[in-house]
C-alpha cells in the first residue's frame, strides 16, 4: 500500500509543452507532434520516475489551433494513444479524457474496460461534460450546464453498472463441460433514464482493477457534486495556497457527506515548475520561455477564455474591472483570471504571459529544492494530496522534473522509489470496488 505521506504525482501529457509557444525552443521535437515515438519517450521518462499516471486531456474542435495554440492536445486523441502506450509500458497509469456529451455510455464502457484489460489494470477516465465543440456533433445549441451535469451523472452511473455486470469469477474456462463463461454471473442492467436506455450486460469480462479509476476536473458547484459522488481523483486549478486549503476541506466534507471515505478521493492541483540549478538560472529560463509567447495569439486566447473583445486594449493596460462579470456560471478559472487582472493589477501583457505559463494553475521558477519545499508545504497543509506536473517545455523541461524534482521528493520520503503494485488503484492506494 502507498504510505500516507506519499504524494500522488501524475503528469499532464502535452508534448508541445504546457507553457504556450515553448515548442518554438530549439530541440523541442515539435515536428514530431502527433507521432507515437515522441509521446512514448515522454511516457517512458514518467514511468522511470515512478509517476502514478500520465494524463491526456482532449479538445474536440480546432478553435485553439486556429487561434495559434497547439498545446492543449498536441493532436493526440486519448484512447488511441493510450492503447498504443499500454503496449510500451508496464506500471504507469493511463488516464484519458472522454466527454459524456459526445458518446454513448456503452461505447465508452467497452473502450475503457478494453484499455484496462490491455494494460493489466492501469486505465483511468477523466470525466468531462464539455462546453464547446457541439457543432461538430450536429448539436446547434449548447445544453445548459445543469442539463450537461445531469446527463453526466446518469452516464457515469450506467458505465459503472456495465462494468459491474460481470462478476469477478464469471470466467470459468471449463474444458470438460465446454462452458467458458458462467452465464448466471452476468446480468443485464435494464437501465431506462432521462437520457439513456441501456439493456446490458457489457460484452467483456470485468476489468482487472474492478473498474478503471475515475477522475474529474470540475470546480463549479455541479462539477464538485459529480466529482464528490463518483471520482477517485480530482484535478483542479488552484494557484493560491489558502483557497486550495478551503477547496480541499470543502471537497473532502462533501465526499464524507455522501458516505464515501475522503481518503479514497485524491485532490490533485496542477503545478508548472521551471527548474534551474540556481534560482537565477530558473528565472532566466522563465524569462526565455516568456520571450517565445506570441502576444497577438495570446490576446486572442485570453479574449476567448474571458469571452471579451480585447482587440483595442493596449498590452500595457489592465483589463478594466467593469469588463468582468460576477456570473458564477463562467467558472472557477474565469475568477482566477479576474483576481490576477483586477486584484493583482496585471497588465494584458503580464496576464498573457502568466496564462501562457499556467492556464490558471500555480507556477514556480526555482531550484528543485525550492519547488519541493512548496509542494511539501501544500501537502502537509492539507491543500492537496499531490500534484499534476505540467512540464513547461518538452522534452527538456520534463526531463528536469523527472531527473531533479522527483528525486528530491523521493529523498525526503514524500514519493515512492518503486511502484507498490501492478494496477493504477494499487499505486494510488485505492481499494478494489466490488461488483
Amino acid at each position: 500500500m502507498k504510505p500516507k505521506n506519499h504524494m500522488v504525482l501524475t503528469t499532464f501529457m502535452l508534448p508541445a509543452g504546457y507553457h504556450k509557444d515553448s515548442w518554438r525552443m530549439e530541440g523541442s521535437r515539435a515536428e514530431e507532434l502527433g507521432n507515437l515515438d515522441f509521446v512514448a519517450d515522454l511516457t517512458a521518462m514518467a514511468e522511470a520516475a515512478k509517476l502514478d499516471a500520465v494524463f491526456f486531456g482532449d479538445i474536440v474542435h480546432a478553435n485553439t489551433v486556429m487561434r495559434g495554440d497547439i498545446k492543449m492536445n498536441g493532436f493526440y486523441e486519448p484512447m488511441t494513444v493510450l492503447a498504443a502506450l499500454a503496449a510500451r509500458t508496464t506500471n504507469i497509469g493511463l488516464i484519458g479524457t472522454m466527454s459524456t456529451s459526445f458518446s454513448e455510455p456503452y461505447n465508452l464502457a467497452r473502450q475503457l474496460c478494453g484499455l484496462d484489460h490491455m494494460s493489466n489494470g492501469r486505465a483511468g477516465w477523466n470525466i468531462v461534460t464539455s462546453s464547446d465543440g457541439f457543432s461538430n456533433y450536429g448539436v446547434e445549441d449548447v445544453p445548459d450546464p445543469a442539463v450537461r451535469y445531469r446527463r453526466a451523472a446518469e452516464y457515469v452511473d450506467v458505465v459503472q453498472r456495465l462494468w459491474d455486470s460481470w462478476s469477478d469469477d464469471a470466467i470459468i474456462v471449463d474444458r470438460a463441460s465446454g462452458e467458458y463463461v458462467d452465464r448466471s454471473k452476468l446480468k443485464a442492467i435494464r437501465h431506462k433514464g432521462e437520457f439513456f436506455e441501456v439493456e446490458g450486460p457489457i460484452n467483456m469480462p470485468r476489468s482487472p482493477q474492478g473498474r478503471p479509476v475515475l477522475v474529474q476536473a470540475g470546480s463549479s458547484g455541479p462539477g464538485m457534486d459529480l466529482g464528490s459522488s463518483v471520482a477517485d481523483g480530482i484535478y483542479t486549478a488552484q494557484p493560491f495556497k489558502e483557497p486550495s486549503i478551503e477547496f480541499y476541506t470543502k471537497f473532502k466534507n462533501m465526499v464524507a457527506e455522501k458516505g464515501r471515505n475522503p481518503d479514497d478521493v485524491k485532490i490533485i492541483p496542477g503545478i508548472l515548475p521551471i527548474l534551474g540549478d540556481t534560482e537565477k538560472e530558473a528565472q532566466e529560463l522563465a524569462n526565455e520561455l516568456a520571450g517565445y509567447v506570441h502576444l497577438g495569439n495570446g490576446r486572442k486566447q485570453v479574449g476567448a477564455d474571458l469571452k471579451m473583445d480585447l482587440s483595442e486594449l493596449e498590452f500595457d493596460e489592465s483589463i478594466p474591472a467593469e469588463w468582468f462579470s460576477d456570473d458564477p456560471k463562467l467558472g472557477s478559472r474565469y475568477q482566477i483570471y479576474r483576481k490576477k487582472s483586477v486584484d493583482m493589477g496585471m497588465t494584458l501583457r503580464e496576464l498573457i504571459v502568466d496564462l501562457a505559463r499556467s492556464t490558471g494553475h500555480q507556477w514556480m521558477a526555482g531550484t528543485p529544492s525550492q519547488v519541493a519545499d512548496r509542494m511539501v508545504d501544500w501537502f502537509e497543509s492539507k491543500a492537496c494530496d499531490g500534484f499534476n506536473l505540467n512540464a513547461p517545455f518538452n522534452p527538456g523541461g520534463f526531463k528536469l522534473i523527472c531527473d531533479k524534482l522527483v528525486p528530491e521528493l523521493q529523498d525526503r520520503g514524500y514519493f515512492r522509489s518503486e511502484y507498490e503494485g501492478t494496477t493504477l488503484r494499487d499505486n494510488l492506494g485505492l481499494s478494489r470496488p466490488t461488483a
